[in-house]
């Protein structure tokens, strides 16, 4: 790629703090583009999905940091995304200005990730957070509630049970600010609760503010079929996690790699058009993070302790999806060098963009 495709790439700020010339490589592909008229996909990103640029760019200028809302909203815009989730933080009337103007001029939508109140006394901490994103227009405000990976984290059904009581308190204490400003927490499936379970946990807050960031891999780690999941979250969906997911059995268990849209063994198009049935507005966002696959050890011991009276049915059929949705290889980042990793997260988010508007209409 030339010097000319570099400066293309990316945005006249961002090339300021000396991504040109950062790596040898190739850092953005030939198709993405400074002017996103052309090509744009309505699907927006995570901050996640840009890991290895964040720390490129800071290995040249520590003070800037990519994943600042200006910054990372002005990334999505040169790669042709649709919009952005990130961390907004709290706001000065300046920043919320600038923000909301630019993601209005260029069509853009937002979306907050925020941190529920812990206590009664980061209440307000959590009330300034969602102002600040209400005030730039957010359409929702992505969290999480349990910590961790459930088969994982927590070694004990009775420790698992205590932090889903402090998740539920947490959701409890910011439902009052989600409806005040009507800005809808989405709580994301973060292969902690079951589908069930979480599907309760939103009937018991019972708000049109508060509902599911609908992760389309996670809970298939809980080994629950990736079609259902969608099916039941759909109808309390504010946000959505798109992602596909490379499969591959190793002798624990199986393996779960982030890869390209369409790449994976996820029915895409059969769930985004659950989703859009249901919630005709809502915004696809990829959260592909570039690493090494994830194990998943549903055959150990150890898998099921938090998992009391679950059906062996469940295991059945996960691992038969496993072997009939079988991927040819696994993306190992940690064995490529870091221009390397640099390329492929940016591979990785192209193909999917690509794939997002070419074949599923987003």
């Amino acid at each position: 790629m030339s010097a000319d495709d570099l400066e293309l790439s990316f945005n006249r700020r961002v090339l300021l703090q000396g991504l040109a010339g950062a790596v040898s490589s190739s850092l953005l592909s030939a198709n993405a583009r400074a002017d996103v008229a052309t090509g744009k996909s309505q699907l927006g990103l995570v901050l996640y999905c840009a890991r290895f640029r964040r720390d490129a760019l800071r290995s040249r200028d520590q003070q800037f940091d990519l994943y600042s809302p200006d910054n990372f909203l002005e990334y999505c815009r040169s790669v042709g995304a649709g919009g952005m989730q990130c961390a907004l933080g709290i706001l000065d009337a300046a920043a919320v200005r600038r923000l909301r103007t630019y993601a209005e001029k260029h069509a853009l939508y937002i979306e907050a990730i925020v941190k529920l109140p812990k206590d009664e006394t980061d209440v307000v901490r959590f009330d300034r957070e969602m102002k600040s994103a209400a005030d730039v227009g957010a359409r929702a405000a992505r969290t999480t509630i349990i910590p961790g990976r459930r088969y994982e984290y927590f070694k004990s059904i009775e420790m698992f049970d205590e932090f889903d009581v402090r998740g539920r308190r947490m959701l409890e204490r910011g439902t009052p600010v989600a409806e005040k400003y009507r800005l809808p927490i989405a709580v994301e499936n973060h292969k902690d609760h079951l589908d069930d379970q979480r599907v309760k946990l939103f009937e018991h807050i019972s708000s049109e503010f508060v509902g599911a960031c609908v992760d389309t891999g996670n809970s298939f780690a809980l080994l629950e079929d990736p079609i259902e999941t969608v099916e039941k979250f759909a109808p309390w969906a504010h946000s959505v996690h798109l992602k596909d997911q490379a499969l591959l059995a190793y002798f624990d268990g199986f393996l779960l790699g982030d890869i390209p849209l369409g790449q994976g063994g996820l029915d895409l198009m059969r769930m985004v058009q659950i989703l859009k049935k249901a919630r005709p507005s809502i915004r696809f966002t990829l959260e592909l993070i570039t690493r090494d696959p994830l194990k998943v050890p549903c055959l150990a011991d150890s898998y099921w302790t938090t998992f009391p009276g679950r059906r062996a049915t469940a295991l059945a059929s996960t691992l038969r999806y496993v072997r009939d949705h079988s991927a040819r290889s696994l993306q190992y980042v940690s064995r490529m060098s870091p221009e390397e990793q640099l390329v492929r997260e940016d591979t990785n988010v192209r193909q999917s963009l690509d794939y997002a508007r070419d074949e599923l209409g987003i």
